[in-house]
């Protein structure tokens, strides 16, 4: 397929795909007419790049699962350098939400000291 059917199928657009091809992402070939030519695989090798996009991780992380499937496997993270990946992103997922976390019980506590409440301890809800 040529580059504006893969990306209608994947629901991107050509320059995302040539931005890709750029970053080694997507592989650059070409017909005997010079045009750029696709199939299913690179069809697959988009969609793990996007749903992972979709979940967050940045456009290099994706890398370990587009290389994973290149060397045939039949999924992006069924190779060691991909769990790597995610773990690490769990590991920032976590810390993120501690963070959250402790932004949300200084906002309760700042609004409820101005609704004039007594602040609660989190841990048994006695007043401090």
């Amino acid at each position: 397929m040529r580059i504006g059917e893969l990306a209608a199928r994947a629901g991107t657009t050509t320059r995302t795909l040539r931005y890709y091809e750029s970053r080694g992402l997507l592989p650059a070939r070409r017909g005997d007419n010079g045009y750029r030519t696709y199939d299913e695989s690179d069809l697959k090798l988009l969609r793990q790049i996007r749903t992972l996009q979709d979940f967050g991780f940045d456009l290099e992380e994706t890398r370990p699962f587009v290389e994973c499937l290149r060397a045939g496997h039949p999924e992006g993270d069924s190779c060691p350098a991909s769990l790597a990946v995610y773990r690490r992103k769990l590991g920032e997922l976590d810390g993120l939400i501690g963070e959250l976390q402790a932004v949300r019980a200084k906002i309760g506590l700042l609004l409820a000291m101005a609704e004039g409440e007594p602040p609660m301890c989190e841990l048994g809800g006695q007043e401090l």
